[in-house]
């Protein structure tokens, strides 16, 4: 521990050469000292020895100070919250919803997010989720007129326990004064994002034990109808593989899913470079550490940004994500696969890619009669519906001209990868299009392989565009 502190001081006495080296030390060092002491192997001599270490802060160092001060390295922040409405119930829930919310000097929408919330879902679904909002503004007042509006025009979701108001005391925030002025942001600006992350922080705390997944919103979000029966599809398709971070939105902290034992991790990452970057840059960070090197995004969106001003100085913020779909039930929910072909890729254009849900495709050079694009799952599964997208908008011709869609089962190992050694053709590709219904009514097994074959040799590239699978769930679902 001692000569891992002794580094620590050399990085402090280069941090106005180089920023950005001096953090991501910082980062790694500080997960590392977070796994350790969880895991068991500090000794209370090295407690105290940090202890002392952090003693004395400088500016730089304020958010080792806070962190020191809030937390006990293994657990939750040691933070007493004011319950301005509802208190938690008993029985943990499925989801958790966290809104933070800021007097804004231009529009409030916080009553319309909440209202979206609870009328786009069905019975069943409330019975699932709980909503909290963290108020997080130190005007007293506003505060107090603000829960009598929320308690009177949803008294019954407060008293059902699916609506609890909740306040981080002041006190508790560290100082917001003399920030780090990363990036050549106005000091108001740095105040704010700042500020912001601390109120994200004790949000995520609170709500570490009150289900097993964690959806953050933001206070100014229409939702699609059942949103709730989207992301548990999703979810379910998504077991046995790994995954940090799961986003229904493309937009800022909005529609971004969470185990909730990941939660206490990622209140401290967020209060310990709070004055560093905005939140959803510090995410992004955050889900490397962790091993998920890509986004996994699922489209349709389900949420979407209808404040027209922003809560940073009521400036106007026309963001919407134009992936949203008022009634998006039908989301596909690709399961976890590999990704195997023998045509020619240009550039980085790589097969994965026609698999992503982010807006990138697969683009390959003249394909011939028989080459392959094949799709092996991590677990065979039911289909019950494929949809594949040739071509682009700007290069239409670069479409799979004639081509059959197969599914296949009897998975083995070669020198070359996984493959199927049985496959059952479910249709030819039109205008380099295909969209097959009902598969699970059509194919007796379960599928282990989906392969796009090239039954005629054509000039022209190829652009698969998106291959979008729908699951089959269990009766249950």
């Amino acid at each position: 521990m001692r000569l891992v502190w002794k580094s620590l001081d050399k990085m402090r006495c280069l941090r106005k050469r180089s920023t950005i080296p001096f953090l991501v030390f910082l980062i790694t060092f500080l997960l590392f000292l977070n796994l350790y002491i969880e895991d068991g192997y500090v000794l209370e001599e090295d407690k105290r020895q940090l202890r002392e270490s952090s003693a004395h802060p400088t500016t730089s160092e304020r958010y080792v100070h806070t962190f020191r001060e809030l937390t006990n390295f293994s657990g939750t922040i040691n933070v007493t919250y004011r319950y301005l409405a509802g208190t938690p119930l008993n029985r943990k829930k499925y989801l958790t919803i966290g809104l933070s919310s800021v007097k804004r000097k231009r529009g409030n929408y916080l009553l319309e997010t909440i209202k979206s919330i609870f009328d786009q879902s069905s019975y069943e679904e409330l019975k699932e989720i709980v909503v909290v909002v963290h108020l997080a503004e130190f005007d007293l007042v506003w505060c107090e007129n603000l829960v009598q509006e929320i308690t009177r025009k949803f008294a019954h979701h407060i008293i059902a326990g699916r609506l609890l108001v909740i306040q981080a005391p002041e006190e508790y925030y560290p100082s917001l004064d003399g920030l780090k002025r990363n990036y050549n942001d106005p000091e108001d600006r740095v105040r704010f994002r700042s500020k912001q992350n601390v109120d994200y922080a004790f949000l995520l705390n609170f709500c570490t034990n009150l289900s097993d997944f964690y959806m953050m919103l933001e206070d100014d979000v229409r939702c699609s109808r059942n949103f709730l029966t989207s992301l548990k599809k999703v979810i379910t398709s998504r077991e046995g593989s790994y995954w940090v971070m799961l986003e229904f939105s493309k937009l800022g902290y909005i529609g971004k899913l969470y185990h909730s034992r990941d939660l206490p991790r990622l209140a401290h990452f967020l209060l310990m470079f709070y004055q560093e970057m905005p939140c959803d840059w510090l995410l992004i960070h955050f889900r490397g550490l962790l091993a998920q090197k890509d986004v996994i995004r699922f489209k349709p969106s389900l949420f979407q940004h209808m404040g027209y001003y922003s809560s940073y100085k009521g400036a106007e913020n026309k963001l919407k994500d134009d992936d949203f779909e008022e009634d998006s039930v039908d989301i596909p929910d690709n399961p976890p696969a590999s990704l195997y072909t023998n045509i020619n890729v240009f550039e980085n254009y790589e097969a994965t890619k026609a698999y992503s849900s982010i807006d990138e495709y697969f683009w390959g050079k003249p394909p011939s009669t028989g080459d392959f694009f094949v799709i092996v799952f991590n677990k065979s599964t039911k289909i019950n519906k494929i949809k594949i997208i040739t071509g682009s908008d700007d290069r239409q011709n670069d479409m799979l001209h004639h081509g059959a869609l197969e599914v296949g089962e009897k998975l083995v190992g070669t020198k070359k990868g996984k493959q199927c050694t049985s496959f059952i053709t479910l249709g030819e590709f039109k205008n380099g299009h295909i969209e097959v219904q009902d598969v699970d009514h059509k194919i007796a097994f379960d599928i282990e392989c989906v392969r796009i074959v090239v039954t005629a040799s054509q000039k022209e590239w190829l652009i698969i565009r998106s291959i979008s699978l729908w699951t089959t769930q269990p009766p249950s679902q």
